[in-house]
Formats: C-alpha cells, structure tokens, sequence
C-alpha cells in the first residue's frame, strides 16, 4: 500500500502547471491552470467557462463557453472557441404555456472557410400560425448564414456568444411574430479553415 501511494506521489510531482487563456477575440482572460507531465498532452484538451467567467457581468452565467488548447508556449495554453451552449436551467426558464418555440439547427461556413454548427431559437409571447413559425425559421436561417459569409471565424464567434445575431433576428423576426427571446443557443466547431490565426 505505501509503495503505491509513493507513486502516486512522484506521479503528481512530476505534472507542471499551465496557465489557460482565452483567445484574443475574447480578451485573453486567464481561465484557471491545468496540470500536465507532458505539455504535448494537453493539445486537444476542452476547457469550460461561462461567459461570466469572461465579461465578470453576472447576467451571464447562463452560457457555458468551451476552448480548446491548442498551442503550449512556455506555461501558457493558447486556445481556440470550440462552441457553447445555454445552460439547461437556463433553457427550461424560457419555455412556457401557450407560447410558440422555433428551433433551427444548420451548418454555416465563415468568410475564411471555417465551420459551425449553429442551433437558434426563438420563443414567442404567445401561439403563433404555422406561417408565421415557418417565416420566423426562414428568416433565422437567412441571417445566421450571411452574418458567417460576411464574417471571419473570429467576428462570427463573438457575435454568436455576445448576442449580436440573435438581436439583428429579434429586431426583424418581431414584425413577423410577437417574440419574448430569441438567441443562439448552441454553437459548436466543426472544422477550422487552416489560415484562421488561433490562440492568443
């Protein structure tokens, strides 16, 4: 048993700490430090935050955000956006009787190539027609898709995370259908274009 719990020991006495930061796009915020025997090891590694954890504004621990390491220069982990999503709780506050939710999932590509997944939803104040929920979906799509055109994969993911899109949807889809929230409530990365600048 001691033998064992002396390896266990050196193991960990062996792990050197690295210090996790956004990317640029997202000020280059210190996430926490992560430890590791080998740095090549934490290439790949998915690290989670809220958007509070960023912006310190605490109407913003409702979306969980998600960078991946991608480069080790010294003791510093470089990363890239990987995605978000709402939290759950957060999700189920929204959704209420009587009302309508319009969902769309589709897979957009930036102005340099990289790509998405989005998910967006909306929820109206009240029940809506069918024509109305169809008109809301198309819109949403529309929007989402030429933002990602126009925009790099850096603008794009700040623009997702922040709100940006979300609010050009509102501000358009409200003359469709009275709307209570609409919002991006998932996103992830599916494929990053090779020329796209990652880390800090």
């Amino acid at each position: 048993m001691s033998k064992r719990k002396r390896r266990v020991r050196d193991k960990w006495r062996r792990k050197e700490w690295y210090v996790v930061t956004t990317p640029n796009y997202f000020g280059n915020v210190e996430l926490g430090s992560v430890p590791s025997d080998d740095p090549e090891k934490l290439t790949g590694r998915v690290i989670d935050a809220t958007l509070y954890d960023i912006t310190n504004d605490f109407a913003h621990q409702y979306l969980k955000m998600f960078f991946q390491i991608t480069e080790i220069d010294g003791k510093n982990a470089s990363t890239v956006f990987k995605g978000h999503e709402y939290s759950r709780d957060y999700l189920r506050s929204l959704v209420r009787r009587r009302t309508t939710r319009i969902d769309d999932v589709l897979d957009v590509t930036t102005k340099e190539g990289s790509q998405l997944r989005v998910a967006v939803c909306a929820f109206t104040l009240s029940r809506v027609k069918t024509s109305q929920e169809i008109a809301v979906r198309s819109l949403m799509r529309r929007i989402v898709r030429d933002k990602a055109a126009t925009l790099t994969f850096d603008q794009f993911a700040q623009e997702v995370v922040l709100g940006k899109i979300a609010s050009d949807i509102y501000n358009k889809a409200k003359k469709i259908a009275p709307l209570r929230h609409v919002g991006i409530r998932k996103s992830k990365l599916t494929q990053l274009a090779p020329e796209t600048p990652v880390g800090a």
